[in-house]
């Protein structure tokens, strides 16, 4: 064969591979709204960027007619590119091959660019659009997601990886999203579940939709699978490059440093009264945070679920970094079993890849009840006191009001080795607030006097002058200063320039047993 014949062969065979299971298949994939897998990796990747391996890897079953339907490269397109000029990885399963279905085929080609991504160190993204197993395979599926799940695992903590879920997602499939750094759904188009309404109601007597069951507002609001239900696939991928501008390749680097035009010493006089005069007056952190951080731009992650505490990144004079605040204006900013994992997973994810965390304290402890309780507040809240003492990158904390009991020691404190620790001039820190101490410690007393309510108020004045103020612990030490608010700005970026070659370890041991 010449070399025309040869090179028109492979131009033939390409051509035929880029249309998956057909035209026919494609046109239904638009009809319903949803890109193809090619589609997908052209609008995530920068322009002729993508380079794609296995191509032409086709099933290996011989089983039930599967002999008789054989598709290149059986149900997912693989390979590398880039995003923002820097490598990633990239898998998009497609569902116009057997539903994206999942055989040892597939699995080896998915296995091989997260191998390919932790030898190289850059991040791995895949776009989910799956049935599931392939039922024709059996064991051989089984084997292969089981392959996908070990390199979930080993690739967590050495690069980023990302799980974008475009269309369905359900059985053993859900795991592997699952064991990601970060899972963006999109909403109608996607679903995530163990098991389907037919087998919930046949099961368990329960009526569910998919939404309700699986959908993309579900899981970003109420299960905290998801941290993003984004409106359609160029949402998702717009949400995907935007994370990644923020963290590093993988464990060794740190995050990209961007110019910043925005002044470091800009003070902000609207954080001058900011803090309600009535200390159990609501107000938003998020305006705190808009205030301080490079171009009031912070870029949130989970905030439908748990939104009494506040996780995302943001950039302090172009420096990537993990922002992690109690925000008063939802259930006063306390503490509970959603946001103790919210938070924790979000601080060992920083921890893994090296960036500096920076915590905004106001926080009144943690939720009572019996729901917590019996839910398991007290492992769930320890889960954020695990990942706060672990974290060895730069820790820097501003307390701008209350700072309560455990929740005080929770939150950064100086005693999980937080690097500087700061206050405002209105933190209250103590074990609790001053009229719920002034009630215990002069309750009776108060019962006796002549007038208990004015009693109790002097009692309140005298706790809040002799213990709940910032300055008792500054004292000591535990506070490294009582700042003026509207500095605040310029103080974080003197703290995280000072801790940008902190060295700090643990001890060594295989790893530790955080409280799951």
């Amino acid at each position: 064969m010449d070399t025309n014949a040869q090179l028109d062969r492979l131009l033939e065979r390409q051509a035929v591979a880029s249309l998956g299971g057909g035209q026919d298949r494609i046109d239904k994939q638009h009809a319903q709204g949803r890109l193809t897998a090619r589609e997908r990796i052209d609008l995530l990747l920068d322009p002729d960027s993508f380079e794609e391996f296995d191509m032409f890897k086709i099933h290996r079953c011989r089983d039930f007619g599967m002999e008789d339907v054989v598709i290149q490269g059986d149900g997912v397109v693989t390979g590398h590119g880039t995003i923002g000029g820097r490598i990633v990885y990239v898998y998009a399963q497609d569902f116009t091959v057997f539903g994206g279905s999942l055989s040892e085929t597939l699995a080896e080609k998915i296995c091989k660019i997260m191998d390919l991504a932790m030898k190289n160190g850059a991040p791995v993204i895949g776009l989910n659009d799956s049935g599931g197993a392939r039922i024709q395979e059996g064991i051989e599926s089984l084997a292969g997601y089981s392959e996908i799940f070990l390199r979930n695992v080993m690739a967590s903590g050495v690069v980023p990886q990302i799980s974008a879920i475009l269309g369905p997602c359900a059985g053993g499939a859900v795991y592997s999203p699952a064991l990601t750094d970060f899972v963006i759904m999109e909403r109608l188009n996607s679903y995530m579940f163990l098991t389907g309404p037919k087998v919930v109601k046949s099961v368990t007597h329960e009526v569910v939709t998919v939404e309700e069951l699986g959908g993309a507002d579900m899981h970003s609001s109420t299960s905290g699978i998801s941290d993003y239900a984004a409106d359609s696939t160029p949402d998702a991928i717009h949400y995907i490059k935007r994370l990644l501008s923020f963290v590093p390749q993988n464990n060794y680097e740190s995050a990209p440093i961007l110019p910043c035009s925005d002044p470091i010493n800009r003070s902000s006089e609207i954080l001058r009264s900011i803090i309600p005069e009535n200390p159990n007056a609501a107000y938003d952190m998020k305006k705190v945070i808009a205030e301080v951080v490079d171009d009031g731009d912070f870029f949130e992650i989970k905030e439908q679920f748990a939104p009494n505490l506040l996780v995302g990144f943001a950039r302090f004079n172009g420096v990537s970094v993990g922002i992690v605040a109690n925000q008063p204006a939802h259930l006063s900013g306390v503490l509970d079993i959603d946001s103790s994992i919210k938070g924790a997973r979000f601080v060992r994810f920083c921890d893994c890849f090296n960036i500096p965390l920076v915590t905004f304290v106001d926080v009144p402890g943690f939720l009572p009840g019996t729901a917590q309780e019996y839910g398991g507040v007290i492992r769930n809240g320890a889960k954020m006191l695990y990942a706060y003492a672990e974290a060895t990158v730069p820790k820097v904390t501003v307390i701008t009001r209350k700072a309560y009991g455990g929740a005080y020691c929770v939150m950064s404190s100086k005693h999980l080795r937080g690097d500087i620790n700061y206050a405002w001039p209105s933190g209250e820190i103590a074990v609790m607030g001053a009229r719920g101490a002034a009630e215990v410690l002069y309750g009776r007393q108060a019962k006796e006097s002549d007038d208990p309510a004015a009693f109790l108020a002097k009692k309140e004045e005298e706790y809040h002058e002799t213990v709940a103020n910032p300055y008792v612990a500054a004292q000591r030490g535990y506070i490294d200063d009582v700042i003026v608010p509207a500095t605040t700005r310029a103080r974080i970026v003197r703290a995280l320039g000072i801790l940008q070659n902190k060295r700090d370890t643990n001890p060594m041991k295989k790893h530790g047993n955080i409280p799951l």
